[in-house]
């Protein structure tokens, strides 16, 4: 239990506890609504949380994203205050506020990356202020660790770490989190920034420009497809492994479970245990509790 992250979904609002059709046990909550969730968290001895914010306005840059009262932010205050065991990571993308739902602005219709690195400095900084324990930008965009790591040191926040989303492919096991998220784009894909299934080159190439940038926790995304690319990468580097268990392997296993066709504890228990095997020292995954 040590080694597990649990994401969580905060959703701005009120009086919101919505569960997501498409990964059963898992819910959307407002802060009003988070306590109960929030202390079986604590009770199960689960030491870390990955926030992930949807606000309740978005425009085409994400400007929530920097807003020290946004909802990301408002968050991390409020884990932080009524709940220190925890250790706060947040989500540090754009997807979620965008109204056009890809990962920083768009000029040409495509992501542009280094305009989007400025924003992706506002939005560490200000969630840096509000308290957070560690930030893990998921946006895949080229020049992010060496973008935060500069932002962070020169305003103060030098200790804070950074879990790179280092190898990131661009994944059909993503479509349940875009329910969760309120996620999926308005047009295209996110082909030209997060990384093609059939290239590992480019994994251990990405990973290497990480460490090289400053990273603290390397993360390979998702996890089952690519056990692979965890092993491989774990024995390349010393740096702790992440991997993320992400929303289709686990609405997969809900699925198959529900209708009797598996037994659904033993197949989660073998799958967390072959990512370990792999190599993995830190595990996300919404199986946790």
């Amino acid at each position: 239990v040590d080694d597990f992250i649990y994401p969580l979904f905060i959703e701005e609002g009120e009086n919101i506890e919505t569960e997501i059709v498409s990964m059963p046990g898992i819910k959307r909550f407002s802060l009003d609504k988070i306590s109960k969730e929030l202390d079986e968290i604590v009770s199960l001895n689960i030491p870390a949380v990955l926030l992930f914010g949807i606000p309740s306005k978005k425009d085409d840059e994400g400007t929530e994203t920097w807003n020290d009262n946004g909802i990301m932010q408002q968050a991390i205050r409020f884990i932080k205050k009524n709940y220190p065991s925890l250790y706060v990571i947040t989500d540090v993308c754009f997807c979620e506020y965008t109204s056009h739902g890809h990962c920083g602005i768009i000029h040409d219709n495509d992501v542009d990356n280094d305009a989007t690195l400025v924003n992706i400095a506002k939005q560490v900084i200000s969630h840096a202020k509000a308290g957070v324990d560690m930030v893990a930008p998921s946006g895949m965009m080229d020049g992010t660790i060496d973008m935060i790591r500069q932002s962070l040191d020169n305003t103060g926040f030098s200790n804070l770490p950074i879990m790179a989303y280092s190898v990131k492919y661009a994944s059909a096991f993503y479509g349940p989190f875009r329910d969760a998220a309120d996620s999926a784009p308005s047009l295209g894909d996110r082909k030209t920034y997060q990384m093609d299934p059939a290239n590992r080159i480019e994994a251990l190439k990405e990973a290497a420009l990480d460490v090289a940038e400053g990273a603290d926790i390397l993360m390979v995304k998702p996890a089952l497809s690519y056990l692979d690319i965890i092993r491989e990468l774990k024995d390349i580097h010393d740096l702790p492994l992440a991997a993320y268990n992400v929303s289709g392997e686990y609405a997969m296993l809900k699925a198959a479970a529900q209708n009797g066709w598996i037994d659904g504890d033993k197949v989660m228990m073998e799958k967390l245990i072959s990512m370990k095997r792999a190599g993995a020292d830190i595990i996300l995954t919404y199986h946790a509790k």
